[in-house]
C-alpha cells in the first residue's frame, strides 16, 4: 500500500536520509505495538529496504528517551561488533533524518524512525526446534553480554517498575479487593493460586543480583535468525530496552519459548515446559554468557522462568478483574484464558524445579 489511511508513508520516508526514488511500502511484522512498514526506494536501478516504524506513544509515553536509548545502545553494539563478519547485519542500524537526529517527530505529534532491512534473515512466531531456543537464546546471551560495559549514563527506564513482581502483586491484590468488573467470583481457583505464591514475588529482587542493560522482551520472535545457517543474527524490537536483572530476559525465554501451546490455549492439556527447549535454552544462554555471568544469577536460571511466567499471568488476572482494561481481548474471559495458561506453566516448571536446577549446575 501506498499510503495508510491516516500516514502519508512516503512524506514520512523522505524525512530521512534515504536517497533514490520512493517505490512502495507495505505492513511488516507481526508486532501489536508499534506500526511497521517495509519501505522500498529504488537506488541506482536495484531495490533498497527499509524498516519504518511509528513508535506508540501510547504504550512508550517518553519516545525521545526510549530512542536516546536506542541510538546508545545500537552505536555501542556496532562498535563492538565492527570487525565481525558481516557485523551489519548483527546490530539494527539506525537512519538519521535530514536534520541528523534518530527520530522524526510529524506535525499530528508521532514519532518516527527508519532502520536498514535485515535481509536474508527472518523471526519466527513459534519455535521449531531445540536448535532454534539455543540460536536465539545465544543471541540474546551475547547481546547482554555485549551490553555489559556500556559507558554511563544509565539508561532511562522507559516502563518503570516493568518486572518489579512485588508491584505487580499489589496491583492484584489491589483488583481483588475492588472486584470493579465484578469478576472475583469467576476466577476463584486463579486467585488462591495466586495468592499461593506471594512468596516468590520477592526472590530476585531480594537475591543482590547485579544491575544489567536488559531487552525486556524475549520472546523467541525478537531474535532474527539466517536464511541459511539458521544461526542467531539480530536482536530486535528494542523499546523496552532498559536497566534490569539478566534473569528477567532469560526468564521471559523460558515462557515463550518452552511450551507448544499458544498463550491464550484454552486446553490446558497442551501447556508445558518442554524440557528439550529449556535445555537447549541453558546451553545456549550461557554459551554468550556464562562468563560475566555472576554464579548467584547462574544459580536462578531455572526459579526465573518460573516467576516471570507467574508475573505475566498475575498481569492477566489483573486485567481480567479490572475489566480488560490493558490488553487487548478478542473475546470474552481472554485475559482469564491467558492467566490460566501462565498458571498451568508455572505447574509445570514447578513439576520439574530439581531437574532443571541440576541440568543448571551441570552446565555451569
Amino acid at each position: 500500500m501506498e499510503k495508510s489511511p491516516k500516514h502519508d508513508l512516503r512524506a514520512i520516508a523522505r524525512q530521512f536520509q534515504i536517497y533514490g526514488e520512493y517505490r512502495s511500502a507495505e505492513a511488516y511484522g507481526s508486532g501489536h505495538i508499534n506500526d511497521t512498514y517495509a519501505v522500498v526506494f529504488d537506488q541506482a536501478g536495484a531495490p533498497a529496504r527499509y524498516v519504518l516504524q511509528r513508535i506508540n506513544h501510547n504504550i512508550f509515553k517518553n519516545p525521545v528517551a526510549l530512542m536516546e536509548n536506542v541510538q546508545r545502545v545500537t552505536a555501542h553494539l556496532a562498535g563492538k561488533l565492527s570487525g565481525e563478519r558481516d557485523f551489519s547485519r548483527r546490530v539494527l542500524t539506525l537512519v538519521p533524518t535530514r536534520g541528523g537526529l534518530c527520530y522524526h517527530r510529524d506535525e499530528p505529534g508521532s514519532y518516527w524512525r527508519v532502520y536498514l532491512f535485515i535481509e536474508k534473515a527472518r523471526s519466527y512466531d513459534a519455535v521449531e526446534s531445540p536448535r532454534q531456543a539455543f540460536e536465539a537464546a545465544q543471541a540474546y546471551g551475547r547481546f547482554q553480554k555485549l551490553l555489559a560495559d556500556l559507558p554511563a549514563p544509565r539508561l532511562h527506564d522507559t516502563i518503570p517498575d516493568f518486572h518489579h513482581t512485588p508491584k505487580r502483586f499489589a496491583a492484584l491484590e489491589t483488583a481483588i479487593t475492588a472486584d470493579a468488573a465484578n469478576r472475583a467470583s469467576l476466577a476463584k481457583a486463579e486467585i488462591e493460586f495466586a495468592l499461593s505464591h506471594k512468596p516468590i514475588t520477592g526472590v530476585l529482587l531480594d537475591a543482590n543480583l547485579p544491575e544489567r542493560v536488559t531487552h525486556n522482551d524475549t520472546k523467541f520472535n525478537n531474535v532474527m535468525l539466517d536464511d541459511v545457517t539458521g544461526e542467531g543474527v539480530c536482536v530486535v524490537d528494542l523499546d523496552t530496552l532498559m536497566p534490569g536483572l539478566a534473569l528477567y530476559d532469560f526468564g521471559d525465554m523460558v515462557r515463550t519459548t518452552t511450551s507448544p501451546a499458544k498463550e491464550d490455549e484454552r486446553d490446558l492439556s497442551k501447556v508445558t515446559m518442554q524440557f528439550a527447549m529449556f535445555e537447549a535454552l541453558v546451553r545456549g544462554y550461557l554459551t554468550a554468557a556464562g562468563d560475566f555471568l555472576t554464579r548467584p544469577e547462574k544459580q536462578h536460571l531455572a526459579f526465573c522462568g518460573k516467576l516471570i511466567t507467574f508475573e505475566i499471568g498475575i498481569r492477566f488476572l489483573t486485567d481480567f478483574l479490572a475489566g480488560d482494561t490493558y490488553f487487548k481481548v478478542h473475546r470474552e474471559g481472554h485475559n482469564l484464558d491467558r492467566c490460566r495458561t501462565q498458571f498451568k506453566l508455572v505447574e509445570s516448571i514447578e513439576q520439574q524445579e530439581d531437574k532443571m536446577n541440576q541440568l543448571v549446575e551441570g552446565i555451569q
